[in-house]
């Protein structure tokens, strides 16, 4: 098979794909989500998140194949491309989960002054505290290990997925569920003595 009859597969695949070819997404699929995974992973580090990525990059070019313009090169460009925004949004909430993890360990960290102590709770007084303690303490494990390596130890997703020997996903599905749990809580205290 020549290299003319490569491209114009290539532009064939793309073709297809904008035109909504099912058959065409498989094949492309096929073709080049090692590629994908390849970028994906040597971006996070992470074989976990590199699959979520690759899964996103292709459902992705799915929703947006209208944009693509069949060429010779523009599908295997196309969907680097697509990678690395889809990279770029997973470090993106990387950092912000680290921040939330980071101030939320801060405010934990730092005792209170004589006016929070004695204040209203509406500013995360010390009834946040002693609600957050002892909601962290009626937590299941292993949500209520994770939750203090997160904020007691300020250990990392994959710290923790290390630390536990729990998967990186089971650890963030745990972490988040379980900030979650903790701000409804807070916001029920919170409104009882509104």
């Amino acid at each position: 098979m020549s290299a003319r009859t490569d491209e114009r597969t290539v532009v064939d695949l793309a073709a297809g794909l904008r035109d909504g070819d099912r058959d065409c997404l498989e094949e492309v699929y096929r073709r080049w989500s090692p590629l994908v995974h390849s970028v994906a992973l040597r971006a996070l580090g992470a074989h976990h998140e590199a699959e979520d990525v690759t899964q996103q990059v292709f459902i992705s070019a799915w929703r947006s194949r209208h944009t693509l313009t069949p060429t010779d090169h523009a599908l295997p460009a196309w969907l680097i491309g697509i990678t690395r925004h889809r990279v770029a949004d997973r470090l993106a909430e990387r950092a912000r989960d680290a921040q939330k993890v980071a101030s939320a360990a801060a405010r934990e960290a730092r005792p209170a002054t004589d006016d929070e102590a004695l204040a209203p709770d509406a500013t995360g007084g010390v009834v946040d505290r002693l609600v957050l303690a002892q909601q962290v303490d009626d937590l299941g494990e292993p949500r209520r290990t994770i939750l203090r390596l997160a904020f007691h130890e300020d250990l990392t997703h994959e710290q923790i997925s290390t630390r536990t020997g729990l998967p990186l996903g089971t650890v963030k599905s745990h972490l988040r569920r379980g900030l979650v749990h903790l701000r409804r809580t807070l916001e029920e205290v919170r409104h009882e003595f509104a």
